[in-house]
Parts: structure tokens; C-alpha cells; sequence
């Protein structure tokens, strides 16, 4: 049976949210999904990529000790832009270690200490930080969801991948019971709220949608539209299965760069701009603090954090 430890208040303090230091200014992207192969890596180096093309400073952390695939994707991209000479923006990247210990203890200390390490960096300089997640449960996994202000979780549109969130009913596709994933995303809200009434905007992004409608589609929608009402979580369609982001992995980049047969070796087709075009709607879904929509989603945070201890008395603060 899988055990979790509960993170502590000091925990969270020690690592982001102290009340004796000056307030974050960076706002915190994780990408999470305790299954391999959903798309997280993909969608926080686009993530990055469109801030970063916007105009904003950008770290971005790698919790995966082991894969590193953002580490691996970031080095790609460093190594194309110095051979090329295209003008690419690249972020302020960490990896965290792993520590080896034998003590589980000393094990969750180290991870602690190190993402503290890291977070005091970058916290205070950047506006945006994007954290990639490993496809399993670990302590550090758990911390980075507690302090995420919008959580990423791609979703393949299946219900094999399904099953990660919730258990349903075979012949119905009513949601019976919440997964593993749910309930430790679930006790991550709770943790946070109970340290700084931090707000948590989750999105599930369904990928590798077939091009054509069938069956299968219509019932996980009807699935993930019941699921959202028992979790609070956003639904929204992302990246269609195409071959153009594993071809554009081995050189770091992404569809939002400018992609030239003389430059990169790959032809740019019509699928290339369907596939940016997702990109660019999900970032929109995202409802981020750099738009209208996003202003005002973080006005609505700063209001509720200012008024926490107060009775509520006006509710349209939730608003958005």
C-alpha cells in the first residue's frame, strides 16, 4: 500500500511561502501526472518557451532525477542554438539531485533543502517559474504540487491513462471513486491552503486527441465533465497526436520557434501550424497573468489573500 507523508506548514514556509520574507513574485507552473508518457515534459517546455516569447523571465525546474527529460530537451536546445545561429530563448534551468541516502528522512530533507536552494534563486527574479514533475509519487513530487499556483496535467485520451485520476463504472462512465493522483493533488490543495490560502488552478488537458470522433472520445468527455465537478478542475483540450513533437525533441525545439527546412532538416507542413495553433489555445485555457483574463484572475488571488481572515462578504472575488 502506497504511504504518503504529510507536508508540514514549516515545510512549505521554509521552502516559498515564509511569512518574515518579502512576497513571491514568480508565478508557479507545475506540470504533474504520476503516469509516464502524458505530455508533461512537452507542454512545460512550450509553456516556457511562449512565456519566455512574451517577454518574461522563466526558470524552469526539473524534479525528474533520473529521465531529466527537460534537462535532456533544454541541452538540445542550447546545442542547436549555438550551432545554428537562431535566435532561440532559452531558460534559467535547474535540475534537482538526487541524494542516495539510505534514510528515507535524510532522503526527504536533501530534496527539501535542495528545491529551497533552488526556489531562493529564482523566486524573487523571475515572473514565471515551470516545474516538470517524474511520472511517479515522491515526496518532491508532492512538495512542488503544494506550492504550484496553476497545475498542469496532460491526460491521454484514453482510459487507460484515465484510471490515474478516478475509477468508473463500466457501463456508465460515471466517475465511482478518485485515484491515487486526485486524492494526493486533493491533500496538496489543503496543505496549501492551510499555510498561506494560496489558491490552486488545475487544468486537465486531454492529448493525443484522435482526428476523428468515435465513441471512445464522446465517453471521456462525458467521464472527464463529471470528474471535474467532484475535483474543481478545469477541462481543456491540447496537443492532437502528431509526429512533429518527437521530431523536434533531439534539437530542443518547440512549434513555437521558427522552424526552417534550411535551418533544422524538417519541412514545415500544414500540420505544423494546426499543432501551434493548439499550443496557442491551450496557453489561452491557462488563463496565466498575462492577459486580460489572467490580470484578473490574479487580481481575484491577491483580493482573497489580502481578505482571508476577514468574513467574505463579497463573493465575486472567485470570480474567473
Amino acid at each position: 500500500m502506497l504511504t504518503t507523508r504529510i507536508i508540514k506548514k514549516r515545510d512549505l514556509r521554509n521552502v516559498f511561502l515564509d511569512s518574515n520574507r518579502a512576497p513571491r513574485q514568480a508565478h508557479v507552473i507545475v506540470c504533474g501526472n504520476e503516469k509516464g508518457g502524458s505530455g508533461k515534459t512537452t507542454a512545460a517546455m512550450h509553456v516556457a518557451v511562449s512565456l519566455l516569447n512574451s517577454g518574461y523571465k522563466v526558470a524552469t525546474i526539473d524534479t525528474d532525477t533520473r529521465q531529466a527529460s527537460l534537462t535532456t530537451y533544454i541541452k538540445n536546445r542550447r546545442r542547436t542554438r549555438k550551432k545554428s545561429g537562431l535566435n532561440l530563448q532559452i531558460p534559467t534551468h535547474y535540475l534537482c539531485s538526487s541524494n542516495g541516502a539510505d534514510s528515507t528522512a535524510e532522503n526527504e530533507k536533501a530534496d527539501l533543502g535542495g528545491l529551497a536552494e533552488i526556489l531562493n534563486q529564482v523566486e524573487l527574479t523571475h515572473d514565471f517559474i515551470v516545474i516538470d514533475t517524474p511520472g511517479h509519487y515522491s515526496y518532491l513530487v508532492r512538495l512542488a504540487h503544494s506550492m504550484a499556483d496553476t497545475l498542469i496535467t496532460p491526460l491521454n485520451d484514453s482510459y487507460v491513462d484515465f484510471d490515474v485520476l478516478a475509477k468508473i463504472d463500466p457501463k456508465t462512465g460515471d466517475v465511482r471513486d478518485l485515484s491515487h493522483y486526485a486524492l494526493m493533488v486533493r491533500d496538496a490543495r489543503r496543505h496549501r491552503r492551510r499555510v498561506d490560502n494560496g489558491l490552486l488552478d488545475w487544468i486537465v488537458v486531454r492529448n493525443r486527441l484522435s482526428q476523428l470522433r468515435s465513441y471512445n472520445e464522446f465517453s471521456m468527455m462525458e467521464s472527464l465533465k463529471d470528474l471535474s465537478m467532484r475535483l474543481g478542475c478545469r477541462l481543456a483540450d491540447g496537443i492532437s497526436e502528431r509526429v512533429v513533437f518527437r521530431e523536434l525533441f533531439p534539437q530542443g525545439l518547440t512549434i513555437l520557434d521558427e522552424i526552417t527546412e534550411k535551418v533544422t532538416g524538417i519541412q514545415p507542413t500544414i500540420s505544423h501550424l494546426s499543432a501551434c495553433q493548439e499550443i496557442k489555445k491551450l496557453i489561452d485555457v491557462l488563463r496565466l497573468p498575462i492577459n486580460a483574463a489572467g490580470l484578473k484572475r490574479a487580481k481575484a488571488r491577491r483580493a482573497w489573500l489580502e481578505n482571508s481572515s476577514k468574513p467574505v462578504e463579497n463573493l465575486s472575488i472567485f470570480a474567473e
